[in-house]
């Protein structure tokens, strides 16, 4: 007897594993890790503390802090055959393409699959934090011709990867914006990439294909390919007084405004708002950036005219204009996104191995029922094919 099952496109609201990673109020605009509100872990934590924190479930102690970055500094450095596979990529090639190559690649260096063995899951994990950023500053100087720069162990994690960009050693302020633009990405609850990543890891495969699977995900306009679109929209606005005729625009052809809107947040984005505060604090030390000044007006606008439907900025609003001013090329801005939220994955990772059930949802089947095989010499053409398809009844 087949069993009625309701359909939700995208499986909206349908729980898929219970977590004690991290929690979303949407109506409220509160993100939690681990218990901890993230307003709390941007001003006192660090991504490292936080990536501890999700992956091991609670705060390191001093002792454990240090030696957890210990490891992820001496593992920050790429295997030659690495960096000459990255040598062949072709220079027009996405850098999300690039690291999901390289991070599946990992693979193939380190295939055992211990996967009952809490040290392998530990290097599984030092490995995958400390090469990926490795990963993404090679690509961006090896696709304009240039070697990599190696890594500094006299540098955090985030100012190295500002370093590996540049070859110049970050100012302070940028280098923790930066980190909390990491912690601030760090994890989100059950989206698109963290169930693409669990999904994989229900097959007990190796982590670096987990990672590389989420990776995948996460490259899609509709995910974290986002903050690249919010930049590319405030340039086409151009200016302050073009944001009302260009949301009128958008309300009529009912098209996306890219940055706004949010399939939990009911409210403003609780990370949107700190992003915006460490934008006017990089403005104020750096220089202003006239592009924010058109986001204002744009929040303001949209607030205005599509509040009551529960638009407001979410997290993709103002990332690219930190990285814009961290002088972060726009297309690296996803994989900034997946550096940080390498260390959620890795969290989900961990979890579903500790009860796995691989994933096997069910479907609703809409085909058709009891088609005669035709043989290859009395088929006709598509037109008669679609017309026959049409007489049978599902």
């Amino acid at each position: 007897m087949t069993v009625a099952c309701e359909y939700r496109p995208g499986l909206e609201g349908i729980p898929a594993t219970q977590s004690s990673i991290s929690y979303v109020d949407g109506q409220n605009g509160i993100l939690e890790y681990r218990g901890i509100n993230i307003e709390e872990l941007a001003q006192s934590s660090t991504f490292i503390e936080t990536a501890y924190l999700l992956i091991w479930g609670g705060l390191p102690t001093e002792d454990e802090l240090e030696e957890f970055k210990h490891e992820i500094q001496f593992h920050r450095r790429l295997k030659y055959r690495i960096r000459d596979m990255m040598k062949c990529f072709p220079e027009s090639g996405h850098p999300m393409d690039a690291l999901q190559a390289c991070a599946a690649a990992l693979g193939l260096f380190y295939s055992r699959r211990a996967l009952d063995d809490p040290a392998y899951i530990r290097a599984a994990v030092v490995r995958l934090l400390a090469k990926i950023p490795t990963m993404v500053a090679a690509f961006q100087l090896m696709r304009k011709g240039n070697d990599p720069i190696q890594p500094r162990d006299d540098l955090g994690y985030s100012a190295n990867f500002l370093y590996m960009l540049t070859e110049r050693v970050p100012d302070p302020l940028a280098a923790h914006i930066f980190d909390v633009c990491l912690t601030l990405h760090a994890e989100h609850t059950i989206n698109a990439s963290t169930f693409s990543a669990m999904v994989t890891a229900s097959t007990l495969t190796d982590p670096y294909a987990v990672i590389a699977s989420a990776v995948g995900t996460l490259a899609g306009p509709l995910h974290g390919g986002a903050s690249e679109e919010v930049i590319l929209m405030l340039e086409e606005i151009g200016s302050v007084a073009n944001v009302e005729p260009y949301v009128d625009q958008c309300m009529e052809r009912r098209s996306k405004i890219m940055g706004f809107g949010h399939r939990v947040y009911k409210v403003k984005d609780p990370r949107a708002t700190i992003l915006q505060r460490m934008a006017e604090q990089m403005f104020e030390q750096f220089g202003s950036d006239h592009y924010y000044d058109i986001a204002v007006k744009l929040e303001q606008v949209v607030a205005d005219r599509m509040g009551s439907k529960g638009i407001y900025p979410n997290v993709d609003f103002y990332s690219g204009l930190v990285y814009r001013k961290l002088g972060i090329p726009t297309d690296l801005y996803t994989p900034v996104f997946a550096i940080a939220r390498v260390a959620g994955w890795l969290a989900h990772w961990k979890e579903q191995l500790n009860e796995n059930r691989i994933f096997r949802p069910t479907q609703i089947y809409t085909g058709t029922h009891s088609v005669p095989f035709v043989p290859l010499e009395k088929r006709h053409s598509a037109q008669d094919r679609d017309m026959y398809a049409n007489l049978i009844t599902p």
